[in-house]
């Protein structure tokens, strides 16, 4: 029997594959289109080859293009490797020839497989874990779009009317983005007045109408110069404010959905138990983990590609100089750096354990990932036990 090694340059409509064996000597090279019946007979024949030995195959993404592939991996009971291309980059240096190709990456991809233990084997997410990474993945997009149209609709205001720019809360507060779909200029908040203004955005549902139209008619009072351009900015101000309600106004039915997933999932209960979890950031936590801790085999694994675990600095007489992996999942990262920060509002193991990293001298965000560094073991431990969090059991946190 012999040991062979698959790599496969993925990508959106065509994958290329070349299969090696233990001398580095490519046995396949194949270019297949990205549909079922020739990645079937892709495998068939990789399998062909093998004669019965091992077959280990190696990819260079790991969602996209190659979701296909991986779920027919999955299928087959193939034992797949994931090495990000960034690595296979930073490699292809290594060998012969300027030349890129896929069938050099494919080989690449294969010959790394060959020679590396540190890979991390891929698993096909559970349904419910994959579902929760489409819905956030879409959520953070919602959230950059209203980020964006927000900066634009406040650098646009304030270019004419900055005094109302300044007096409101267009971020936060609903009631602003009604009343600048509707009134945007001086003269025209000041035509109408504060009694039927305030009127107006009560008809509209608006918290806190008499603040918000005082507010308006404070600022249209301190300003009567006409700014060149004002109806156009006014006209696309109030389409930014709308856009923004309805960017509002879908991530709350997104966030609704998101919320009903992730209570379907096995580890719902477990995770949200943890203070500082809720429903969203336990949702991109599974959906970052594909909804198995166990397929990082350790807390200790699952920390250092969450960027929790420092590396080694160390250069000739300098040592113990500790710095951040270059390498890491910045999603796992963002998780449990927020749900840190979340639990030192209630938290008291948590607030204990934060205060004296705090006096062993660390800043603010050190202090923070030491205690989420800390709260992924005992999360991790929390999933492999099925017990949720039990507030007087502190002692693995605080010690």
């Amino acid at each position: 029997m012999r040991q062979l090694w698959a790599g496969i340059d993925a990508g959106k409509a065509h994958h290329h594959c070349v299969v090696i064996d233990s001398d580095g000597t490519r046995l396949l090279s194949r270019r297949v289109a990205n549909d079922e019946s020739e990645l079937s007979d892709l495998i068939d024949d990789a399998l062909g080859l093998s004669d019965g030995g091992a077959l280990t195959w190696a990819v260079d993404l790991n969602n996209g293009g190659a979701a296909l592939l991986i779920a027919l991996m999955a299928e087959r009971g193939q034992r797949l490797l994931y090495i990000p291309g960034r690595v296979i980059h930073h490699a292809a240096g290594s060998y012969r020839g300027d030349s890129k190709t896929d069938a050099k990456d494919a080989a690449i991809i294969a010959d790394q497989a060959r020679m590396r233990r540190d890979l991390h084997p891929m698993r096909a997410g559970d349904e419910i874990s994959v579902e929760l990474g489409i819905l956030t993945s879409r959520r953070t997009d919602l959230m950059r779009d209203r980020t964006r149209t927000i900066n634009r609709l406040r650098a646009l205001l304030g270019t004419y009317f900055p005094a109302l720019e300044r007096a409101l809360d267009i971020s936060n507060v609903k009631a602003t983005l009604i009343l600048l779909s509707g009134y945007q200029t001086p003269d025209g908040i000041r035509r109408l007045g504060q009694t039927r203004l305030e009127t107006w955005l009560r008809k509209r549902k608006a918290y806190n109408a008499t603040g918000i139209a005082a507010k308006a008619i404070d600022a249209a009072h301190s300003q009567h110069a006409r700014v060149a351009g004002q109806d156009v900015a006014a006209r696309a101000v109030a389409k930014f404010a709308v856009q923004v309600m309805n960017l509002d106004t879908e991530m709350a039915e997104l966030d609704r959905d998101i919320e009903e997933r992730f209570r379907r999932h096995r580890h719902a209960a477990v995770i949200e138990s943890m203070p500082g979890f809720g429903p969203l950031l336990g949702a991109e936590l599974l959906a970052a983990i594909g909804g198995d801790f166990t397929a990082f085999g350790t807390a200790d694994r699952l920390a250092g590609i969450a960027g929790l675990a420092p590396v080694p600095r160390d250069s000739g007489r300098v040592s113990g100089n500790l710095r951040r992996p270059r390498r890491y999942d910045r999603r796992l990262l963002r998780v449990f750096y927020l749900s840190a920060q979340l639990s030192l509002r209630s938290c008291v193991p948590s607030q204990t354990y934060y205060a004296r990293k705090r006096v062993e001298g660390k800043r603010h965000t050190q202090a923070v990932l030491a205690l989420a560094r800390r709260r992924l073991n005992v999360l991790w431990a929390m999933l492999r036990d099925n017990a949720p969090y039990q507030p007087g059991r502190t002692a693995v946190l605080v010690a």
